[in-house]
């Protein structure tokens, strides 16, 4: 990638019109419904549509495998962001040694100063990883072709710090910032589709819900909101007598957990809570995964104390208990992120989901989830000590947050079985100038076009 003083965004591609800039936010706020958070929507109606991020849009493809739309990556990207405005990519892949023992690779692919001002949020786009975005205190968000490695330009719409990033789907970047708003923007042409409001200050996280179909935020003014995505407005709030700083759902949506200081509350989705639990250090990062041996979920917990603790997470009222730790940091761990990917096929396993962290101690380290003991494998119950795959040494860079994409499949040094075939070269978008103020934000059909596109690319 290569480093530009550019931050208006150019979007015009190929045959393609230019287009005005991203336009303003709305000046009404979206105000909440109510003091209770509500259940979430069911199946939209009409022209009502939900963020499709894992579930299978009604498509030309309706009715294939799921292995075979979205493949599981033979490769990964690493991204991770610093307070000394640098950013750090790196190519991860995994191979078989001599005794046929799986090895962990991070090989650099670019570090360059990204932000006049400290990366504070960096987020890649699932399902092939193409966009990269990232937020700085200096209030711009930035977009990047990931597998281009250049920028696109820069998204102005915030009037404050950038808190937090995610793709909920391919087509779809939702921000976080210090002004209090939550932006949705479409990433076919970076329109902002709508500017959510309802937050007095600082939001701290959010978390869009695994049917796209609603999101929750957590902020300074120590409240819980939750957000309809499929009409753009908040439906609900409810006040948690403290500030929350990071908001995650369970993989399987029936949960979230909202952290502050060294406390994770477990809650339902009508918010019955199901789990208080006090850790022993701050926390800084939480992230639900499954479990490789499918025996549930675990929360992941990156701390103040230099580990990264795993927590099995009951399906009734028992506590939850750490089960492993994470070790290999010399200081805070900062963020965590996870990522399925494939094996290559003498490993005996078709495929695992590695952890990757990020320290203030500069160091990038990369588990394995399969390490976890079973419940069978730990009769003790003790907490089994799991040490890094790879690492990769920052030189001392603070570093502040980190992001999981799929790999190029073509340069991938493993074959398998999720192998995609892609011409970079030949990419071409198409965008359209629908209305997407008319109902809700048309977000299916984003992701249904967005797919007929990479179709045609390849």
């Amino acid at each position: 990638m290569r480093h530009t003083k550019k931050v208006k965004l150019q979007t015009p591609l190929k045959g393609e019109k230019k287009r005005a800039s991203s336009p303003h936010p709305e000046k009404k706020a979206h105000q909440p419904m109510g003091k209770d958070v509500a259940p979430i929507p069911q199946t939209p109606k009409g022209k009502e549509k939900a963020i499709e991020g894992n579930s299978t849009p009604n498509s030309k493809r309706e009715g294939k495998a799921r292995d075979e739309e979205h493949p599981i990556p033979t490769s990964f990207k690493l991204v991770a962001g610093s307070y000394e405005k640098l950013l750090y990519g790196l190519d991860g892949f995994v191979t078989l040694n001599d005794e046929s023992k799986l090895e962990f690779h991070l090989k650099p692919i670019f570090i360059f100063p990204a932000h006049v001002s400290c990366i504070k949020a960096v987020a890649a786009s699932p399902q092939g990883g193409k966009w990269l975005a990232t937020g700085s205190a200096d209030e711009i968000i930035k977009v990047w072709d990931l597998r281009r490695r250049k920028e696109i330009g820069g998204l102005m719409h915030h009037e404050g710090s950038i808190t937090h990033l995610l793709f909920p789907s391919r087509s779809h970047l939702l921000s976080a910032s210090e002004d209090g708003s939550l932006c949705l923007f479409r990433a076919r042409d970076w329109a902002v589709l709508r500017a959510l409001k309802g937050h007095k200050g600082r939001i701290n996280s959010v978390a869009v819900h695994p049917t796209g179909k609603v999101a929750l935020s957590v902020g300074k003014d120590r409240t819980l909101r939750m957000w309809d995505l499929m009409r753009g407005k908040g439906v609900a709030s409810t006040k948690l007598g403290k500030e929350g700083e990071i908001v995650r759902w369970s993989v399987d949506g029936s949960k979230f957990v909202v952290q502050s200081g060294s406390t994770m509350d477990v809650y339902a989705t009508n918010m019955d809570p199901l789990h208080a639990i006090t850790h022993p250090s701050r926390i800084h990062d939480v992230k639900f995964c499954k479990r490789v041996d499918g025996e549930g979920e675990i929360l992941l917990v990156a701390a103040e104390d230099r580990k990264l603790y795993v927590y099995q997470v009951p399906t009734d009222s028992a506590t939850p208990s750490i089960v492993a730790e994470m070790i290999g940091h010399q200081n805070r761990v900062k963020a965590v992120q996870t990522l399925e990917m494939a094996l290559p096929e003498a490993s005996g396993r078709k495929s695992t989901t590695i952890a990757a962290t990020v320290s203030s101690d500069g160091f990038i380290n990369v588990y394995d989830i399969a390490a976890i003991p079973s419940s069978s494998e730990n009769p003790s119950g003790l907490p089994k000590t799991i040490e890094p795959q790879t690492s990769y040494d920052s030189k001392g860079t603070r570093l502040t947050c980190i992001t999981l994409a799929d790999g190029d499949a073509s340069s991938a040094p493993i074959a398998g079985s999720g192998k995609r075939k892609r011409d970079e070269d030949a990419e071409e978008e198409e965008g359209s100038e629908d209305d997407d103020d008319a109902y809700g934000a048309n977000l299916a059909e984003d992701e249904e076009q967005e797919d007929n596109e990479e179709e045609e690319e390849e």
